[in-house]
């Protein structure tokens, strides 16, 4: 049984109806603007979106990240996006901060559309595009919850902080941890963007790994003359692939999240045909579950790629680490955040809204390791697949848009009345 609304959710719903037509059409324009990471160029995706935010109405403040810095976190360009909406005059410190965060930068499109990637094209009450769900769709989600919120009037005390940042596919070192690191946010709670009806408490973590296995090279008619890199890697595939089976094992207790996985997504060697390799390179990727220790699992996987290339004489192993993201979780007051979203959700949506993890890695976990509770909660449809996050025909139901900002215009109502 849903709560009934009162004045003030009526309010927020016919605000949020009201600027529909001009949500809609700010979520294009930010969809016809490229924002691929790689190449992750995302400095003019930045400057278009600031120029839309500053026509709502609201004050932009443009954060360009050192181009050094985003050089070594592997992009041309990011500038980070805040926004900061105080309510209570004179009295607005005595309220919380509250920061909602997305991510501008989106995946490259790849092959099989059925409409341009970035022409934002409507079908049947749907919009077709790529980061139209993930996550420029909470751009406008936040934006306009925001923009309701005020148009209500309501006597509210607090800060509502908008973080839209640049840097979520290459880990968001440099958008979010950023922020936080650099002193220019400092928020008491903190909602990240997401792609479907559920509340996210949690999420799995991320360990890429680089292994470089050099031999010595040798004319293919005297093989016995060198150290074959790729026979090597051979071995050390076959020891992580036989490992994935006890990764099975290790369940979680977290809805939603099942156990451990290993991935070997990148691999390149070799030099002709006719000559022994001296030289293998493969990248993996290693989830982790919330339960799991970070630093113990790289342990593990590097004994075991150790010991497996230790079998093969002549051979040489170096594994380096590329990306580490710790598993996401619930801090402080968390579960408070997560049971205002869901009995809103559940009351905007009509239907049960579970609270439970993801197997996937956010910018979340960058405000959780800093001691903020977080939550993830955006638009989105009932299972996070039919948005074809990260696939061809990225897509998001707009009604689902429409009934996510009224979502989150509630909570923030309730967290700052």
């Amino acid at each position: 049984m849903t709560e009934p609304f009162s004045a003030l959710d009526h309010a927020l719903a016919a605000a949020v109806d009201e600027a529909f037509d001009a949500e809609t059409r700010f979520l294009a324009e930010l969809v016809k603007v490229p924002s691929d990471n790689p190449p992750g160029d995302c400095a003019p995706h930045a400057a278009r979106a600031a120029e839309l935010l500053e026509a709502l109405g609201f004050t932009v403040e443009r954060h360009p990240v050192p181009a050094g810095l985003a050089r070594a976190n592997g992009m041309v360009s990011a500038t980070n996006l805040v926004i900061r909406q105080r309510f209570g005059g004179d009295r607005s410190g005595e309220g919380p901060v509250v920061a909602l965060n997305a991510h501008g930068d989106v995946v490259p499109p790849g092959e099989g559309w059925s409409a341009d990637p970035y022409g934002a094209e409507i079908r049947d009450g749907v919009m077709y595009g790529r980061g139209v769900a993930v996550s420029k769709s909470d751009f406008a989600t936040y934006a306009f919850a925001l923009k309701a919120l005020t148009a209500t009037g309501a006597p509210l005390r607090g800060t509502v902080e908008l973080h839209l940042t640049y840097d979520e596919e290459a880990g968001g070192e440099i958008g979010p941890k950023w922020l936080l690191d650099q002193g220019i946010s400092k928020p008491d709670y903190a909602v990240s963007a997401s792609f479907a009806y559920s509340v996210v408490t949690a999420h799995n973590g991320c360990l890429h790994l680089e292994v470089r296995i050099d031999g010595k090279s040798a004319h293919a008619a005297r093989p016995d003359t060198g150290f074959d890199a790729l026979e090597a890697a051979n071995g050390v595939l076959s020891a992580l692939y036989a490992h994935r089976p006890e990764l099975a094992e290790r369940r979680s207790e977290v809805p939603g999240i099942t156990h451990p996985s290993l991935t070997v997504g990148l691999i390149q060697g070799g030099i002709n045909t006719n000559v022994v390799p001296d030289r293998v390179t493969f990248r993996l990727d290693r989830r982790m579950i919330p339960e799991e220790n970070p630093a113990e699992v790289e342990a593990e996987l590097r004994a075991l790629i150790g010991t497996a290339a230790g079998a093969y004489p002549g051979i040489a192993v170096t594994v380096r680490r590329i990306l580490l993201a710790r598993p996401f979780t619930s801090v402080g007051d968390a579960p408070r955040l997560a049971a205002l979203f869901a009995r809103h959700a559940e009351a905007v949506l009509g239907v049960p809204v579970a609270r439970t993890g993801i197997p996937l890695y956010t910018d979340a976990r960058h405000y959780s390791e800093a001691g903020i509770p977080t939550v993830l909660y955006g638009a989105g449809p009932r299972d996070l697949l039919e948005a074809n996050g990260h696939r061809a025909d990225e897509k998001l139901v707009l009604e689902d848009l429409r009934k996510a900002t009224l979502v989150v215009a509630r909570v923030l109502a309730e967290l700052l009345g």
